[in-house]
């Protein structure tokens, strides 16, 4: 089997000077579509309690509370991104629309406890 270097050869120079794939992420600005399932946002101005979002998370990732007294309601949402697989179910099951997902992918941390998100 006889080797031709000119396969290879018209390979290298046609990628030579073609774009590239992949982006510089860190330096380049990503383009994120808005349909992107990433963090999940938490409005408590609609809330009411009704905890569908946390009965439909596959991951148990989501817990709602109230942090107020009988008459003036008021409820905070605890993440735990270590735990959530970012499916959006608990963003399609809330009647009142305060779960929403956000383009937003920039999630690492150096503590695992920083995963724990509480969102007034």
């Amino acid at each position: 089997m006889k080797r031709t270097p000119g396969k290879i050869l018209g390979l290298a120079l046609r990628h030579l000077f073609k774009q590239p794939d992949t982006i510089a992420y860190p330096a380049g600005e990503l383009d994120i579509d808005a349909r992107y399932r990433g963090r999940i946002c938490y409005d408590s101005t609609n809330c009411i309690g009704c905890n569908l979002c946390v009965r439909d998370c596959p991951a148990n990732a989501i817990a709602i509370r109230n942090v107020g007294d009988r008459e003036n309601k008021k409820f905070v949402c605890e993440i735990d991104l270590g735990h959530c697989i970012f499916c959006a179910q608990c963003v399609d099951s809330c009647r009142k629309g305060c779960l929403r997902t956000t383009p937003d992918i920039e999630l690492a941390v150096l503590r695992k406890s920083d995963l724990k998100v509480h969102m007034p």
